[in-house]
């Protein structure tokens, strides 16, 4: 059968007796929450059911039923498809796709217009016999009273999907199980922060626990007699740890790790009002021992639906010791704060994205906190993305930018990524050949002639998600228009700096640069 959820499925994990899965899931709601898909004998099920949303959002499948989660794939041929694995009760672990231990992403053509269901055994895509959204069978309600699909066709052995946790001021971001399947930890993502609550799976009823002794929780695993939640965990002056809770007594002990860092920094959560009046919030560190304002730079992180976190970043240790501050922002797209959020700087809504990297900007100057003069932008990934399309569409607000792993042309972008990746970036971007014109009005490389600000361009050479080819073309045109540019690479890197040597190598460069641009001048 196919379990049939409407949104997007990230994790799952079955109980022991194998009835019901645990799935972390936004099941159609603004935030992601916890949800059982439990096994209702003699009901009619679901083949397939259309997810409201725009086009290009990934196909997800959950493992361990005969069959497995459908999303819909329309609007473009060759839509990313993606299946995390879930553990069996047998605690054996199969892989996600054929050929792809462990799990991971991998592609599936699909007519355009066309839904897909993915065959759990054989791992392909095939088509469930709905046409651009017309059903074949009857409507059927989603728990919470919203319709989001249209059945398809009735199973033989039903599933009934109950969400057993949710909250519409945090997004559940992890959850595990204890072994009997009778509870469940819950670890909530609260404006950027972790805090945990045990879950009843018989009663529904949810008992938070006391506050964490650390930030954010990456990992949670729970300890075979069930007693125990064993997490890593991290802070901004301390590093990945491994933390026990006593579910009983709700008490914390520390019991790996190398503890706190003397006279380290906290992050501070600050939030403020976008230009067009959007809510944002963003993480600040003030640079210690400094009076007035400070050099500061404005960090922007991946994705783009990757969230800015208070986590440990040697990097921006390594800065705030030379005396220049950070702001790390969650600027729209972002997730952590709700679906409408995480969408709203979809396609054309781009440009108000960019615009709230100025607004980030614009409010450390109004705090008080930074020099307008003395102001860098730097981002890796997506971030590396929104720091070009800053420099050119505020060409004197940073005195330097730097840009990591970036992309500067969506249309060499496009051309040169993996299929999945560029299958997956048009919901977020836009479609390569029926949206060319918003494409290239966003790509930074076409308003190169109005970059002013030095630049550093990091990258590794073996890139497949943005190709170095990226940063290749940014340096020779800042180059040819007289920027002063300078190029890292590293090859022996992919999109991500991995090796200890080259992130040393990595931090050093770019807290040298940013001290000669920022700090040196002012001596």
């Amino acid at each position: 059968m196919l379990a049939d959820l409407p949104g997007s499925t990230d994790y799952g994990i079955l109980s022991p007796d194998g009835e019901t899965a645990y799935l972390l899931s936004d099941a159609g709601r603004d935030r992601p929450a916890l949800l059982a898909v439990r096994r209702v004998t003699g009901s009619a099920g679901t083949a397939a059911r259309r997810v409201e949303g725009s086009a290009g959002t990934a196909v997800r499948g959950v493992e361990g039923f005969s069959g497995a989660a459908a999303r819909r794939v329309e609007g473009f041929s060759g839509t990313a498809a993606r299946r995390p694995g879930v553990t069996p009760p047998d605690g054996r672990h199969r892989p996600a796709w054929p050929g792809l231990p462990g799990g991971g992403p991998q592609s599936y053509g699909a007519a355009a217009g066309r839904e897909h269901a993915v065959a759990a055994e054989r791992g392909e895509a095939v088509p469930t016999g709905l046409e651009h959204g017309v059903p074949t069978g009857s409507e059927h309600g989603v728990p919470g009273g919203r319709r989001h699909g249209v059945a398809a066709g009735p199973e033989p052995d039903g599933r009934e999907h109950v969400v057993l946790a949710g909250r519409d001021d945090a997004e559940l971001d992890q959850f595990a199980l204890t072994p009997d399947g009778r509870w469940a930890v819950l670890v909530w993502n609260e404006h950027g922060r972790s805090a945990l609550a045990v879950l009843d799976t018989g009663t529904g009823a949810v008992t938070p626990l006391p506050p964490l002794p650390a930030d954010v929780v990456t990992s949670i695993r729970m300890s075979l007699d069930g007693a125990t939640a064993v997490m890593a965990a991290e802070s901004p002056d301390q590093p990945s740890h491994v933390l026990l809770c006593d579910l009983a007594t709700g008490r914390y002990e520390e019991v790996a790790g190398l503890g706190r860092l003397a006279h380290a920094p906290r992050a501070e959560l600050i939030e403020f009002t976008a230009h067009d009046g959007l809510d944002l919030a963003a993480w600040l560190y003030r640079p210690p021992a400094v009076q007035g304002p400070a050099p500061y730079l404005v960090y922007l992180h991946g994705g783009p639906e990757d969230q800015e976190r208070p986590t440990f970043n040697p990097l921006y240790h390594n800065l705030l010791a030379a005396g220049i501050g950070v702001l790390a922002p969650n600027v729209r797209g972002s997730s952590g704060h709700g679906r409408a959020f995480r969408e709203a700087d979809d396609r054309e809504l781009r440009f108000h994205a960019i615009e709230d990297v100025a607004d980030c900007a614009a409010e450390l100057v109004r705090l008080g906190l930074a020099d307008p003069g003395r102001l860098a932008c730097m981002g890796w990934s997506y971030g590396g993305y929104l720091t070009l399309a800053a420099l050119v569409a505020h060409p004197r607000l940073f005195r330097t930018g730097i840009d990591v792993c970036g992309m500067s042309d969506f249309e060499s972008f496009y051309a040169r990524t993996e299929p999945w990746i560029a299958a997956a970036a048009v919901g977020e971007y836009g479609h390569p050949e029926q949206d060319r014109d918003l494409l290239r009005a966003l790509s930074p490389l076409r308003r190169f002639d109005r970059l002013e600000a030095p630049l550093l361009v990091v990258h590794g050479v073996h890139d497949t998600n943005v190709p170095v080819h990226e940063a290749e073309q940014a340096v020779r045109a800042a180059r040819a228009r007289g920027v002063v540019c300078e190029e890292l690479l590293f090859p022996d890197e992919g999109h991500e700096i991995r090796r200890p040597a080259n992130r040393a190598v990595f931090v050093g460069r770019v807290v040298d640069w940013l001290t000669h641009h920022l700090v040196a001048p002012h001596h």
